[in-house]
């Protein structure tokens, strides 16, 4: 078969052909690689219609609701997988044997402490600091710590790092948040799942026990796995940016903890519990509602809807679920948690909210999973973060083995003044 060109007439030359690739799903892609060597570039602010790279981990399909993990619908994923499951399907590939995964699995709970000098970085953040700024210099720190893997060239350095990461990014979760409430930092335990060992960190002393509710378990292993990958958000693109000067993996991970921390990305389910305390009571629904309603007021509903997914959130379905389970296993009796179920209600009815798809999508069931188990607001992108490591260190992987590699170097329109002659100041 002929291989597919589209052709692109520009003034004063001629005709210029540029390749189109074909991808396993998802639209075809035009290769406009030359055309910086003909005098021009393409404009895409956000680059919403460039594809920056070439890979194998995720793909999204937001107008039919489609996530699929190395092709694995993440439905299914969430159902009949743990979140070390996944963690194997985006490093390696495929679904793992039996053997496999508990080999897996034994490395990553066998490496869950950090030095305990790094312990001491924590002492060095002002107590009220939120505990994304004390993770970003943490994680940026472990390069400091671990500097026989940090050989991006070589694959088992890179799989160490990534091992690493794994790891240990659940203990220093726990550890800021730790630290923000004056507790002492809790040792994990490796005998216990990934998600329960983390619940462990958080919330045990050693002045009591804790048990882990195999529900609120479940529950946050689910989260881990629904954030897992997104495909090239801003932070995934952010750690591949970073990781195409060939710096160290520690140093890229925490770049995209830095990019995950604002606001328009991974504080979404923060913001929707800002948004639940905001109108307090089910009695003001009807009137914050009303708001959203009306495109003069500024206000906002948030956690309804996507800006990728056009007809559903796919991860939504499973966290609705988990989100209920919670509610009736501990049966909390919280009115901001009353709020936010009569307000799933009225979007899975209200003919404004169902017409327009603002369904409730994956962090608001996330938010109120989180409120529910006692987990502060400011600690909700740290556990994105958490989530989304893996991903992070899959695409960094895939990045770095690839042998055409290039540095980032993104071009622009310059809309700036001229050349122009400087006067010195004695002149001016």
């Amino acid at each position: 078969m002929a291989e597919q060109k589209a052709t692109l007439q520009l003034p004063g030359s001629e005709p210029i052909e540029f390749p189109l690739l074909s991808g396993t799903e998802g639209h075809d892609v035009i290769d406009v690689r030359k055309l910086g060597s003909k005098g021009y570039f393409t404009f895409d602010p956000g680059f919403l219609a460039t594809a920056s790279c070439e890979s194998e981990i995720t793909y999204i399909d937001g107008d039919k609701g489609i996530l699929l993990h190395r092709g694995y619908p993440i439905d299914e994923l969430a159902e009949s997988a743990d979140y070390l499951e996944v963690c194997y399907i985006l490093l390696y590939g495929e679904a793992p044997t039996k053997r496999q995964y508990e080999e897996f699995r034994h490395i990553v709970m066998e490496h869950t402490m950090v030095h305990e000098q790094l312990m001491r970085f924590y002492a060095g953040f002002r107590r009220d600091a939120h505990p994304m700024a004390i993770m970003c210099g943490v994680v940026g720190a472990l390069s400091a710590f671990y500097h026989d893997s940090l050989d991006i060239n070589d694959q088992r350095h890179r799989e160490i790092a990534a091992f690493r990461l794994i790891s240990k990014m659940p203990t220093l979760a726990a550890m800021s948040y730790k630290y923000s409430v004056g507790q002492p930092f809790i040792y994990p335990r490796n005998n216990l799942s990934y998600a329960g060992n983390f619940l462990h960190m958080m919330f045990a002393t050693p002045c009591a026990d804790y048990e882990v509710n195999p529900v609120v378990e479940r529950a946050m292993d689910r989260i881990f796995t629904l954030h897992a990958d997104h495909e090239q958000n801003a932070s995934t693109s952010t750690v591949r940016l970073a990781g195409s000067s060939g710096a160290n993996p520690f140093a890229c991970i925490a770049a995209g903890i830095a990019s995950l921390w604002g606001p328009a990305h991974g504080g979404a389910n923060e913001a929707c519990l800002k948004m639940l305390e905001e109108i307090g009571s089910v009695d003001k629904i009807d009137e914050y509602v009303a708001k959203a309603k009306d495109k003069n007021d500024p206000f906002r509903l948030m956690g309804f809807g996507h800006r990728v997914y056009k007809n559903y959130d796919p991860r939504a379905t499973v966290m609705r679920k988990a989100c209920h389970e919670v509610l009736d296993e501990l049966q909390i009796k919280d009115p901001l948690l009353d709020v936010a179920m009569k307000l799933e209600q009225l979007a899975l009815s209200d003919p404004y909210f169902v017409d327009k798809k603002l369904y409730p999508n994956v962090d608001f069931y996330s938010g109120i999973i989180l409120k529910a188990i006692g987990i502060p607001t400011s600690m909700f992108t740290v556990i994105f973060a958490l989530g989304r490591t893996v991903g992070w260190i899959a695409h960094w992987n895939e990045m770095h083995s690839d042998p055409d590699q290039k540095i980032g170097r993104p071009r622009q329109l310059y809309k700036g003044h001229p050349k122009r002659q400087f006067v010195p100041m004695k002149k001016r």
